[in-house]
């Protein structure tokens, strides 16, 4: 009952603070807004007013966004990390993300006029091969496929398809069309994606949730699975699935922001404990906060030049990750 107690407190407390965090950064950018005027903004659009203009029609938009990709990228890290028994697992890091954005690239190349909803099936299917590929690469090392292989394979993989992306872009002169997917960032969300976006990242995390009990049985071994009666091959594939649902939807519309789903889940972790029935919702909102206050820092850096999104959260990402790298070793 304790630590029931305790996960509906730290839910609660962690979804007022994404409420405190939706309405900072509506507020606040290179136009400072009142209370009311976002208020008003949100709830009585006007269209011609301007500063409802800038709430409804750019801010708004943009932070639902932010906080979408940031649930979207902490749930598919949380999982990975479940189903892999991989403490560094993460879209970004395993590659997932770099074939979401190869294809989206071979997309911009040699079928510039895709619209929206064909580009994010795409962008599903770049993260479906790149997860098979890795798998397969990592399950050719010596011995069974661990954490350390996986890690090797999802950076093998990301460099080569970052190569092809690059001399792709440079090839069709799209260097500047695709900086914005390179750098990650929410700035060009509109109403039109999240529309497309929001269905599928909030069904992909309920479907998550419902399978958190499975993730938790696999996460202590696929012995200790099988013995509970787990079948291992069938929630390994779902949960692969529900990672490629996030990450492709996620990078069609912010590009290959990483890090994120290694952080959150880690603090979702030490907070509640290993059941990921709880760190999975836990891990969405509190991803949501990162990525937005994340979004927030990079419109406030330097206004009204942005700094890249992707960027900002790799200042803390990478030293994470070094880590939780020398951690790991520490363990072998």
């Amino acid at each position: 009952m304790e630590g029931n107690f305790a996960f509906v407190l730290y839910l609660l407390a962690a979804t007022a603070g994404l409420a405190v965090s939706l309405f900072v950064s509506i507020s606040y950018g290179a136009k400072d807004l009142t209370l009311s005027t976002v208020w008003s903004g949100v709830f009585h659009y006007n269209p011609d007013i301007t500063s409802h203009q800038i709430v409804h029609d750019i801010r708004l938009p943009r932070i639902l966004g932010a906080a979408l990709v940031g649930m979207a990228f902490a749930v598919a890290g949380a999982i990975m990390q479940g189903v892999t028994r991989n403490p560094m697992a993460d879209t970004g890091i395993l590659g997932v993300n770099a074939g979401s954005t190869f294809v989206v690239v071979l997309c911009f190349a040699f079928l510039p006029n895709l619209s929206y909803s064909v580009l994010i099936v795409f962008s599903f299917l770049g993260a479906a091969l790149t997860t098979v590929m890795i798998l397969a690469l990592g399950s050719l090392s010596p011995g069974r496929l661990n954490a350390l292989h996986l890690t090797i394979a999802g950076a093998v993989v990301a460099a080569i398809l970052h190569s092809f992306s690059t001399g792709i872009a440079i090839y069709f002169a799209l260097s500047q069309d695709l900086a914005f997917w390179y750098a990650g960032g929410v700035a060009g969300v509109t109403w039109e994606h999240l529309r497309v976006l929001a269905p599928i990242i909030i069904l992909a995390i309920v479907w998550a949730v419902s399978m958190g009990r499975s993730i938790s049985f696999l996460s202590l071994g696929e012995e200790t699975a099988m013995n509970l009666g787990l079948r291992v091959q069938y929630v390994r594939i779902m949960g692969l699935t529900i990672v490629v649902l996030l990450a492709g939807a996620s990078v069609s519309v912010a590009g290959a922001v990483g890090f994120v789903g290694l952080i959150v889940p880690h603090i979702a972790r030490k907070l509640i404990g290993v059941d990921y029935r709880k760190i999975i919702p836990l891990s969405a909102i509190l991803g949501a906060i990162l990525l937005i206050w994340a979004d927030f820092a990079a419109r406030m850096v330097n206004p009204p030049r942005e700094f890249a999104l992707g960027a900002m959260v790799s200042l803390v990402g990478v030293p994470f990750f070094l880590y939780l790298a020398r951690k790991e070793r520490r363990s072998l």
